[in-house]
């Protein structure tokens, strides 16, 4: 057994011997990228990218989304932090932590992201890697990063706080990439299943909001592209004639409503707070009730369609519906066609990913009616099998966030000597 030492730090614990605990800016050097926004350019001859803390996930740096800025924009902030290979950038701003390894030699710039100087060394940059994304880390970000419109962390406090270091990093290293790349495999493998449940719920909709339930049934042409064949006795009618837009008045101490994009709709305080920008004048706002079907006007496009479970306000880009149909089964018809981008297929706009889906599209769209009693069957049918296939989805997420922990912890182990390899 090896002996120990009482490191002097609670959320680190009893250390190896030979263990030290110093500041990370004794590990390596620290600086930060540009706090100004230069000028972007469309990427091109003499332009380079600049990456933001929005492009750094799951420790990786997505350059080929990044920003970009011109030479001469970009060789004003290299004086102060020229990226080299192997070296760590980190958001300082909005979500602290999620540390890089930089894997590249070609140039880029970066804003609002700490710049930890590795000297070009592949593993000590892969252990700050592992030691800011261990509990200890974890647990001096909480002590420190100043929270306001966004978390932030200064890059003083970051080059002063304590970390266990070890000659021997190189060998922790090799043994927690052999580790982590085994339960990242695993991750990957369940995430591919969450997927494809996913998928699976969207073909169930699409298939019994356009050919019913009985596999048996006589079938025609519909006429209507993305429909296809449906059963005979169904009807087609366009929304007009069977939904009534609906605007209803505000009332005193109406909370505010959101439409999201998996389809909940609901009282913003219900869900979450940040994230949303707040308008300075509610023009137009329109109340909303339990109940009303609700279609958002930007956003439907990726799903953004529900019933609502609250009463509301919302901005007039909600469009408030009701209808003597199934209220569900309108639902997921209209679902339907987002999950298979009949929406963007029909957007006349010029934005990316996003298509207007106002009262008068929605009133001239033809949507398959089957009798009342068949559409209340369909929308049963719909929600067993999406109850059972979520609460599969649940379990896998859990299993994904089990992993994530017992990663954490095994980091967490070996960095501060605990376990040795």
């Amino acid at each position: 057994m090896r002996e120990m030492k009482d490191s002097g730090i609670d959320y680190i614990g009893e250390i190896p011997i030979n263990m030290t605990v110093v500041r990370l800016k004794n590990i390596v050097g620290i600086s930060d990228g540009t706090h100004d926004t230069p000028q972007y350019v469309d990427a091109g001859n003499n332009t380079y990218p600049l990456v933001t803390s929005k492009h750094i996930n799951s420790g990786k740096i997505e350059i080929d989304k990044a920003f970009h800025i011109s030479e001469n924009d970009y060789k004003e902030i290299i004086k102060r932090s020229r990226v080299s290979m192997y070296d760590v950038i980190m958001p300082m701003i909005g979500t602290i932590g999620n540390p890089a390894l930089v894997v590249t030699s070609e140039p880029f710039a970066i804003k609002n992201v700490a710049l930890l100087k590795c000297s070009g060394s592949y593993y000590l940059g892969r252990y700050v890697v592992y030691l800011l994304n261990s509990y200890v880390a974890q647990t001096q970000f909480e002590l420190v990063v100043q929270s306001g419109v966004q978390s932030f962390i200064s890059q003083e406090k970051l080059k002063n706080l304590y970390f266990p270091f070890t000659a021997n990093y190189k060998q922790i290293v090799d043994f927690l990439d052999s580790k982590c790349t085994e339960l990242d495999s695993i991750t990957s493998d369940i995430q591919s299943q969450i997927e494809t449940l996913e998928e699976y719920k969207r073909s169930v909709i699409t298939e019994a909001v356009t050919k019913g339930l009985d596999p048996d049934v006589e079938m025609r042409d519909s006429g209507v592209q993305w429909v296809g064949e449906m059963p005979t006795h169904w009807k087609l009618n366009k929304g007009k004639y069977i939904l009534k837009y609906l605007q209803k008045p505000v009332r005193e101490n109406d909370g505010v409503i959101t439409c999201f994009r998996d389809g909940e709709v609901t009282l913003r305080s219900n869900r979450r707070e940040d994230g949303f920008t707040m308008a300075d004048k509610e023009i137009g706002y329109q109340g909303i009730d339990v109940g009303d079907l609700v279609v958002h006007g930007m956003d439907g496009f990726a799903g953004a369609i529900g019933i609502s479970d609250s009463r509301g306000k919302a901005s007039p880009v909600l469009n408030v519906l009701n209808t003597d149909q199934n209220k569900q089964y309108i639902m997921y018809y209209l679902r339907s066609m987002a999950y298979n981008d009949v929406f963007l297929a029909l957007a006349t706009g010029i934005r990316v990913r996003s298509c207007d889906l106002r009262w008068n599209k929605l009133a001239e769209l033809l949507y398959p009616l089957p009798p009342i009693e068949e559409q209340q069957a369909i929308v049963q049918h719909i929600d067993s099998v999406l109850e059972r296939t979520n609460a599969i989805i649940t379990d896998k997420k859990q299993q994904i966030e089990t992993i994530e922990e017992y990663k954490k912890s095994l980091i967490f182990e070996y960095v501060t000597g605990k376990k040795e390899v």
